[in-house]
């Protein structure tokens, strides 16, 4: 028995042997990852299903969120600065790798900004050079051109419903969207003056264009007159109910729309104007600038931003430039994006009106 086993042992030996031998057998023989050896490319069988390439994983650089943040308190020493616990925004945020320079205004009107001064072209070729002094002032922050457009507008006659509020038609906030559209990757912010009409009644209105991924939202409380003052008697208030409101709606916007972060600016230069502000809640959907919007000297207007924004911090910080009121005053000039980099913190956001 021991003999026989040798034989078929040795036998079975020799085959595998002359199977091997280049020339020696015709039959294709398999490897063990069975891929088809001496058999063309063409005449392969297909032995393993194929799999999609990965898709990329967004990894948020919360290291570099947090270094923008430490630079943009620019050496304060108060301890505000930058706010803590405040949530990481989600893919998509302009804020902090960015800073806004916006114009302001409404088409209708030369008086209330920048934006309805002057022909589009010409409009659009002023903020591109206010866009370069930031981008000379500040090389390491890149600069996001906006503009910021009044759609519901606080007026001095009381109108059909008695609100003393103007609602701007679609058509108009279609034309400003047109003018943005000339230049590449503009976004636009739709400012509210409620005036006698409330915030939880005039932000669902607009709800169609905030879905648009760069579109975003502004509030002012100088025009929130719960007092039922007259616009323009009194300045008016928002409370943190208010704002909670605005950031709750922008961020299921963003959840259920699937857009990147919205900017949220509200208004502010006495200390009334926002109340109970510690209760203002963070989203990663919403970035919150407080918008230091008083107009004066510049020694005035530093003064206001270190008291009601630079004191009460929520998140983002912005400055508003007048080029008209912050003149009425010696030494009769605004200031410029060199001493603004002086604030602490500095403004992510500068509006031009």
């Amino acid at each position: 028995m021991i003999k026989r086993k040798n034989i078929v042992l040795i036998s079975i030996s020799a085959f595998i042997l002359i199977g091997l031998l280049p020339g020696c057998n015709n039959a294709p023989v398999r490897t063990s990852s069975n891929v088809l050896l001496n058999i063309p490319e063409s005449k392969k069988e297909k032995t393993e299903e194929t799999i999609p390439p990965a898709k990329p994983t967004y990894v948020f650089d919360t290291v570099k969120y947090d270094h923008k943040l430490v630079e943009l308190a620019n050496g304060d020493s108060s301890g505000r600065w930058p706010v803590k616990n405040q949530p990481y925004p989600l893919p998509g945020a302009i804020l902090p790798f960015k800073r806004v320079v916006a114009f302001y205004g409404n088409l209708n009107s030369k008086r209330m900004g920048i934006l309805g001064q002057l022909p589009p072209v010409q409009m659009l070729a002023k903020l591109d050079d206010e866009v370069k002094k930031w981008e000379k002032a500040d090389p390491k922050t890149a600069v996001q051109p906006a503009l910021h457009y009044i759609a519901v507008v606080a007026q001095g006659y009381s109108g059909k419903n008695g609100k003393y509020i103007g609602r701007m038609p679609d058509k108009q906030i279609d034309s400003l969207l047109s003018i943005a559209a000339m230049r590449k990757n503009m976004i636009v912010f739709l400012d509210i003056q409620v005036a006698l009409s409330n915030i939880n009644e005039e932000l669902p209105r607009l709800e169609k264009y905030l879905k648009m991924p760069n579109v975003h939202l502004g509030i002012d409380p100088e025009f929130s007159m719960k007092s039922g003052h007259k616009p323009g008697t009194a300045i008016g208030t928002y409370d943190a109910t208010d704002i909670n409101y605005c950031s709750d709606f922008l961020a299921k916007l963003v959840k259920d729309n699937k857009l990147p972060p919205k900017i949220f600016i509200v208004h502010r230069f006495t200390r009334k104007m926002i109340t109970n502000s510690k209760e203002i809640k963070l989203h990663p959907e919403v970035q919150i600038v407080m918008n230091m919007d008083g107009w004066g000297p510049p020694e005035l207007k530093k003064g206001t931003y270190r008291y009601f924004i630079n004191q009460e911090p929520v998140q983002f910080t912005g400055f508003k430039l007048f080029y008209s009121n912050d003149l009425k005053k010696g030494p009769q000039r605004m200031l410029t994006p060199d001493e603004l980099m002086k604030l602490k913190p500095l403004p992510s956001y500068i509006q031009y009106q």
